[in-house]
């Protein structure tokens, strides 16, 4: 079901906090190998750096054994590198291991040494420390959107399954200074605004204080949230007041033996269907996330899914196949039990089974993961889920970039990604605004 339009979707904002990071002390030139031309391999550089994540580990060696060859030496950083170490050691010269303001300086320092070391390690900060990425670097027009914020790092939370759960993240979420995201925000000198943590509301305290601080910008935002949301008293009221449009949430499953799996105890599923008739009822969207394979899943859990999914007319939904990352306590459970069927690192994709379910085959899993994304974005579904608000949106999305996704593939190709994603968030809120004004 995937599309380039995924890779298009927005900057890194890990390569342009390093390059925020490094700018001082050096010209800087980013390469997304995703949507750029070929690397030049020979142009005069005196250090690289590959952001990880474990799919990409055999590529990113490729590149750094090609810089290696020309004496260039090649930094290692990035989710994986933090995760887990060891999966790259021998692999390249040096390893960022955390927050890149708190491991290039040194980096740099060490070069013009001629001292590098092996690893360098910076696993806390203090909010005045975390630097805005340095989005004039940024080839806007490679992308459909380039209004994604960060205001946090990391997540309370420790879920078996996510990387948070590795022994060099789990203690460290951090909230960024308001004024600094607000600061981001009048950078991209957009009103749509997309943030992007891992948990918009791992603070309550600060969340409240920011969004009373955005209320009077008048945004439209989305996040991703963790389903204790509705717990929380006067978050969603407040939420809906300061703009927001919808919500990312990890539901992960509908079966409770899945969840408490994974010690996913933020997780309550007796609430789920009064925290979407909540969310709702304020006319915001969801993102529904599901991770398929957890022990307590089996064949029926596919079709019970979808049966919730369009009754409770969820109006948007990423699922997973659950992979093992290396580093995760859900890795080191199912190396134990002799479960991880696959060491192919370009496996770990979260479509693709690389591990031995519980309770059903590895194509049961895999061909029941491929038919619910389909049922879930037929015609006949989106119309069953479709929403009484933002329906304009919810089309957009649900037929231009999941039902017809090449097609949209092509049409970026010829009138331009930024163009298409601006006339896309236009119709949005424009029409959505008219139709409310309307009724």
């Amino acid at each position: 079901m995937d599309t380039t339009l995924k890779t298009r979707m927005a900057p890194s904002l890990g390569l342009l906090t390093v390059a925020q990071v490094v700018r001082a002390e050096a010209e800087v030139e980013i390469i997304n190998e995703n949507v750029d031309d070929v690397i030049d391999y020979d142009s005069p550089t005196d250090i690289v750096g590959i952001t990880v994540t474990v799919d990409i580990l055999p590529r990113a060696a490729e590149i750094a054994a090609e810089f290696n060859k020309r004496g260039v030496p090649v930094v290692a950083g990035g989710i994986q590198i933090t995760s887990c170490p060891d999966s790259a050691r021998g692999i390249f010269d040096v390893l960022a291991v955390g927050f890149a303001e708190g491991t290039w300086p040194d980096i740099l320092r060490d070069l013009r040494k001629g001292e590098l070391k092996d690893t360098y390690l910076c696993c806390k900060l203090e909010p005045e420390q975390i630097l805005s990425p340095a989005y004039d670097l940024a080839d806007n027009g490679k992308y459909l959107y380039i209004n994604v914020i960060s205001a946090s790092r990391g997540c309370p939370f420790k879920c078996d399954f996510c990387y948070n759960s590795t022994i060099n993240i789990r203690n460290s979420f951090l909230n960024r200074r308001i004024d600094d995201v607000i600061s981001d925000i009048r950078t991209v000198n957009r009103r749509h605004i997309m943030f992007i943590d891992d948990n918009f509301i791992g603070n309550p305290k600060w969340t409240f204080e920011f969004l009373d601080r955005i209320t009077p910008m008048k945004l439209k935002w989305n996040a991703a949230v963790s389903a204790n949301v509705v717990e929380i008293p006067g978050m969603l009221d407040k939420m809906k007041e300061s703009g927001c449009q919808g919500l990312f949430i990890g539901f992960e499953s509908i079966n409770e033996n899945s969840i408490k799996s994974v010690h996913k105890g933020q997780n309550d599923m007796a609430r789920y269907e009064y925290l979407v008739s909540e969310i709702h009822r304020r006319g915001m969207m969801i993102n529904a996330s599901f991770v398929f394979g957890l022990d307590g899943d089996d064949p029926s859990t596919f079709d019970r899914t979808l049966e919730w999914i369009i009754k409770n007319k969820i109006e948007t939904v990423t699922s997973h196949i659950l992979t093992p990352y290396p580093g995760t306590a859900q890795y080191y459970r199912l190396k134990a039990e002799g479960r991880i069927t696959s060491d192919d690192q370009r496996c770990y994709t979260t479509s693709e089974v690389v591990f031995a379910p519980a309770r059903m085959t590895a194509s049961q899993l895999l061909d029941d993961y491929i038919d619910l994304y389909q049922r879930i974005y037929s015609i006949r579904n989106i119309i069953r889920r479709m929403p009484s608000h933002q329906r304009i949106g919810y089309l957009l999305f649900n037929i231009f970039y999941r039902k017809f996704g090449k097609l949209t593939e092509r049409i970026c190709r010829f009138i331009g990604y930024t163009r298409l994603g601006y006339i896309c968030e236009r119709l949005s809120f424009k029409l959505t605004a008219l139709s409310f004004t309307l009724e």
